[in-house]
């Protein structure tokens, strides 16, 4: 098989290069992941030269997470059916392509169908590429593995709007696509020449047959069904803080530039690196620990949000608290759904992300209108509802996970 052979190819090399390997993967996943973000700390640029409202400018950032939901389903189960490698090589070319589409946008509608195309191949590529490293990976650093990918996510989630907001300043917001654009292009020049090759596996099934086992993976894996529950409420609270928070820094008393609003992101870094840690938890057994600390963290986080007005320190603690919760419950969501069928990595990464896009899409247009209406602090109220629903989901659900799971998850590591 497949997953087998490239499992074993992985595992028979040399300690540095497996090590190599995984940083590339979290590298990669860094640069495709960060043209999905690039846009939120722009919403107030696209406002003024295609004519968005204050309330309607979410729109673009729901655009892309339409994207991400038409990848998970469609295009993201392909790398359980033909060559992951061969794959990630179109589907850079792509987004290449894709990317310089969005700088050249002259209307509003050629803008959307961009963010669109952005969201559906940065989705690909960056959730391809995890399930890749997933299934190398052995059993028993699975977790450490998916956290060190994921770890890179965050990063280049994070470091995309620090890096939208410096280059946005020295050129405007089209050469932000355009700089972009040049990067994806020297990492497929990388990726052409390092991914280790894979071959197609032995029991092909239709693309058809292949959509439908999705379906029924979210109609019968119960671990699935709730860790992508908590993942939807999750980050429908991470996109209710990202989306909005350009507004306020925006506007008076602030008025601060793309640049220094941006610089905010570098802030969740300290969060994403300490998450990453997650993963390792989940291998020792200590997974639904972790989901309740963390959750109770992402709802803190709201309280120091809502201080903005008095502190920015405030809101640097706010941010740590935010990413640092919200990154160990993916990691830790992860780390759960692979093990339940190895073979699926692709299609299990998929389904679970569908509830990711669906979050932040839901999250992104919620809260501009609400802060159209209400200010920062109904941002806050909204956000801080939303992570307290989760805690009390999560809480509710412990009663309901397979007790093989639980059982893995909490008692098999030591």
């Amino acid at each position: 098989m497949a997953e087998s052979a490239v499992t074993g190819q992985l595992l028979a090399s040399p300690s540095f290069l497996r090590k190599g390997l995984v940083l590339l993967f979290a590298a990669a996943c860094a640069l495709s992941v960060a043209n999905v973000y690039y846009a939120q700390p722009l919403l107030d640029a696209f406002a003024a030269d295609f004519g968005f409202s204050q309330a309607s400018v979410g729109m673009v950032v729901t655009a892309t997470q339409i994207g991400c939901a038409l990848a998970l389903l469609f295009v993201v189960p392909l790398g359980d059916l033909i060559n992951r490698r061969r794959l990630t090589i179109a589907q850079l070319f792509l987004l290449c392509a894709a990317l310089i589409v969005v700088g050249r946008a002259s209307s509003a509608a050629v803008l959307l169908a961009g963010m669109l195309s952005l969201g559906l191949l940065g989705t690909a590529m960056t959730q391809g590429l995890i399930a890749y490293a997933a299934s190398a990976a052995a059993p028993a650093e699975r977790g450490r593995v998916v956290g060190v990918a994921q770890g890179g996510v965050v990063i280049g989630l994070l470091l995309a709007r620090s890096l939208a907001g410096w280059v946005a300043d020295l050129g405007g917001w089209r050469a932000v696509y355009f700089v972009s654009a040049a990067m994806t292009l020297l990492m497929l020049a990388v990726l052409s020449r390092v991914l280790p090759p894979q071959t197609a596996p032995a029991h092909r099934i239709s693309y058809l047959k292949l959509l439908y086992s999705m379906f029924a993976m979210l109609a019968s894996e119960r671990v699935l069904q709730i860790r992508g529950v908590i993942a939807m409420l999750m980050f429908a609270a991470f996109s209710i803080f990202w989306s909005a928070l350009v507004l306020p820094l925006s506007a008076a008393p602030y008025s601060f530039s793309h640049t220094a609003i941006g610089a905010f992101g570098l802030v969740g870094v300290l969060g994403a690196l300490a998450a990453a840690r997650a993963g390792h938890w989940a291998d020792r057994g200590h997974g639904q620990r972790t989901t309740g600390l963390a959750l109770i963290l992402l709802l803190l986080s709201w309280l120091a949000l809502a201080m903005m007005s008095y502190s920015l320190w405030a809101l640097v603690l706010g941010i740590v608290l935010l990413d640092l919760g919200g990154q160990a419950i993916h990691v830790t969501n992860q780390s759960m759904i692979f093990r339940s069928q190895p073979a699926a990595h692709s299609r299990l990464v998929a389904c679970y992300m569908i509830f990711y896009a669906v979050g932040s899409g839901l999250g992104a247009i919620a809260s501009t209108s609400v802060y159209a209406a209400a200010g920062w602090n109904g941002v806050c109220l909204l956000g801080a509802g939303v992570s307290l629903l989760a805690l009390v989901f999560w809480r509710l659900s412990l009663r309901y996970m397979p007790q093989a799971s639980v059982s893995q998850s909490e008692s098999s590591g030591a």
